[in-house]
């Protein structure tokens, strides 16, 4: 671990070897259950581990930013689907992408947006987002009105009708693999419904599923046709809390630095704030107490340390024993999506040694 003492901290370290396993195990349940796997880039937003979830491939893959898809369509990925409801002052942008490379998805949950489509004059691929219980976005897969309006999606001259689309993030709710296996039921469940009510389309709609927790609990995919799961790749300390994964399958820490000890009030701060972290509490619905991340020492073990608050550039810990100022923590984080994204480069590791910079897309 001596390689990591020459780091600027705060630094993001990916341990490439996890995030290979995890890619691998992920890829190979879809193999084996015979379903299309389109996984999602946004949790790391590098053409290293893009490939790598393919086995070395550019295969079909879920974006989450125009930018996203841009830069992965430059690389040779050339089958994107763009999984967030499009504005129509994106539809420009969208075209000249979709004309790049061999197919570009679009979603949408709206009347309103078909409409949009088809003044604009370009022909795209459109998915429709189905709310299967997350209540973000997406039409109510029991409302008639629903069922009407992916008629209209698959009859209209302006665009190549998909599929269904859903993404169970209540999944994220859930306390124990149980609960998440019931939801793993809700999102299959709510696209097979709902397609069954569109009276045998030709071809069938598609139906794509997507989120970590019942992509990684299942031991098969059934009752789908796609599934684009995409924080498996790193996981992170929620992951591991609410039972998506081990802690040992998180791929990813922030190194941080002590830069402030303060023994006699049990206190210590670090150069890793919420700009480094995210300030996302984590599993706060089973432990009000979990604090910003997990702390552990160079080799990535648990110490009895919480990180209870952070600000922009500070992390406040809470420690029995003194630490000492300059001494390095490695903190895995709560949600490894949003703090990947405050970093330009990932310092990779292979065995502890640094041996690779990955250096991600930014901006939308």
């Amino acid at each position: 671990m001596n390689d990591l003492a020459h780091l600027k901290t705060p630094a993001f370290l990916v341990d490439r070897n996890i995030v290979e396993q995890n890619c691998v195990r992920m890829r190979d349940k879809a193999t084996r259950s015979g379903v299309f796997f389109r996984p999602h880039v946004k949790t790391h937003k590098t053409v290293e581990i893009g490939r790598m979830q393919h086995g070395g491939a550019a295969g079909p893959i879920t974006v989450s930013t125009l930018a996203e898809g841009e830069f992965f369509a430059a690389a040779g990925f050339g089958d994107i689907t763009y999984a967030v409801p499009i504005a129509p002052e994106k539809f420009a942008r969208a075209a000249a992408l979709a004309k790049k490379i061999e197919r570009f998805n679009i979603l949408i949950d709206s009347e309103a947006a078909l409409r949009a489509i088809e003044s604009f004059g370009h022909v795209f691929d459109v998915f429709l987002k189905v709310d299967c219980g997350y209540h973000r976005a997406g039409v109510d897969p029991e409302d008639p009105e629903s069922v009407r309006l992916a008629l209209a999606i698959a009859k209209s001259p302006a665009v190549r009708f998909q599929g269904l689309l859903t993404h169970a993030g209540h999944s994220y709710h859930a306390r124990n693999v149980d609960e998440i296996r019931r939801v793993a039921c809700e999102e299959t469940s709510a696209l097979t419904k709902f397609r069954d009510r569109l009276g045998g389309l030709e071809p069938a709609a598609t139906r794509s599923v997507g989120s970590t927790p019942t992509a990684s609990v299942v031991d098969r995919f059934e009752d789908t046709d796609e599934v684009r799961p995409g924080n498996y790749v790193f996981y992170d300390a929620f992951q591991a809390t609410i039972g998506s994964c081990r802690r040992e399958d998180c791929g990813v820490s922030v190194l941080a630095t002590v830069v402030g000890s303060y023994p006699e009030r049990r206190e210590a701060i670090i150069d890793a704030g919420a700009l480094a972290l995210s300030k996302d509490l984590g599993p706060d619905h089973i432990d009000t107490k979990f604090g910003y991340g997990i702390v552990c020492d160079l080799d990535l073990r648990p110490l009895p340390i919480k990180l209870v608050t952070v600000s922009q550039e500070h992390g406040k810990l809470r420690a029995a024993d003194p630490l000492p100022v300059g001494t390095q923590l490695r903190i895995m984080p709560n949600h490894s999506c949003l703090t990947a994204a405050m970093y330009d480069v990932y310092h990779v590791l292979d065995r502890g040694k640094i041996v690779d910079e990955w250096r991600p897309v930014r901006g939308w």
